[in-house]
């Protein structure tokens, strides 16, 4: 039974996070792009330290080294992560599919930045390999061409991509942090500090709360990502992440971009390209490299597993 439970929520997270991009793509139509992040994690950040606060003894960081976990939270897991996204997702040539199949690229990047950042993880010719068939789904992804690579969304797609690389640089550099933190207390002060990090930049940027139309379709997509995809999903993720463990729970990222591509094409109507389905691989061909031997190691767990589930 606990096998079966474990699928159902895996696909459920995959599908919220998923859609996501979908409502990304649909809220934008309404908001300004770094202001509709923002509030999304003004909203999604005081409902997560509420829930820090019921499951956790003391749900405030005390130290330096917790306060610095929490900095490059809001700074590169949050602020840097969505500013990107949402600033690529803008773009009309970046569909929700193609924008999801980049993220997807996160765990391929996180062990290239662990080489370069944690001296114990070591890098071998067939992990640079499987960063390098990551980094071609990008650019078969972003299909540049000469003498327009300002053109056809290609600097769009390039933000999505920045955007993954923030989120892997910052995965890595929390695990450089000598300090020890709940998951829960990091999430929700990650969330409030990288809300407050992103309403400055949107103020940079011009962006002001009259730019947005009032609208019940831009309410609904902030309503979701705020409540399903932050909240939720983060919730979801948590009881995964103890059941599974890291190596399972990364998969999450390869099939999100199945259910971004089905939210896509139904609401949206957007159409899943060639080059899509050719960089989904790619990155995928390159997440299996770079993780194969963590993956030969949960193997004989998970055999296990299913044996004590079909007794």
């Amino acid at each position: 039974m606990s096998r079966y439970r474990n699928l159902a929520l895996f696909l459920v997270l995959a599908a919220i996070w998923g859609s996501a991009f979908m409502a990304i793509k649909a809220g934008l139509a309404f908001f300004p792009p770094v202001l509709f992040a923002a509030i999304r994690y003004d909203v999604a950040g005081v409902l997560m330290l509420g829930y820090a606060v019921w499951v956790v003894d003391d749900p405030v960081p005390r130290d330096r080294g917790q306060w610095a976990l929490v900095a490059v939270g809001s700074t590169l897991l949050i602020a840097g992560y969505h500013v990107l996204l949402f600033l690529g997702e803008s773009d009309p040539a970046v569909t929700s599919a193609a924008a999801a199949v980049i993220v997807s690229l996160s765990p391929v990047l996180t062990t290239g930045f662990a080489r370069a950042f944690l001296p114990d993880e070591r890098l071998t010719a067939v992990g640079v390999a499987g960063l390098g068939c990551g980094l071609l789904g990008v650019i078969v992804l972003a299909r540049p061409e000469p003498g327009a690579v300002l053109t056809g969304g290609v600097v769009a797609k390039l933000l999505v991509f920045g955007a993954a690389a923030a989120f892997a640089l910052g995965s890595v550099l929390t695990r450089r942090i000598d300090a020890e933190l709940p998951i829960e207390t990091m999430e929700a002060w990650s969330m409030l500090g990288g809300a407050l990090l992103m309403h400055a930049v949107s103020l940079a940027l011009g962006e002001s709360l009259a730019d947005v139309t009032p609208s019940v379709p831009g309410l609904l997509a902030l309503a979701y990502l705020s409540l399903a995809a932050s909240a939720l999903g983060f919730l979801i993720y948590f009881d995964l992440l103890d059941r599974l463990g890291a190596v399972e729970i990364n998969l999450v990222s390869y099939v999100a971009p199945v259910f971004a591509a089905l939210a896509g094409w139904l609401f949206l109507a957007e159409r899943l390209s060639a080059a899509t389905a050719v960089g989904f691989v790619l990155i995928f061909l390159g997440f299996l490299l770079v993780k194969r031997r963590a993956i030969r190691a949960e193997l004989p767990r998970l055999r296990r597993a299913l044996r004590v589930g079909e007794d």
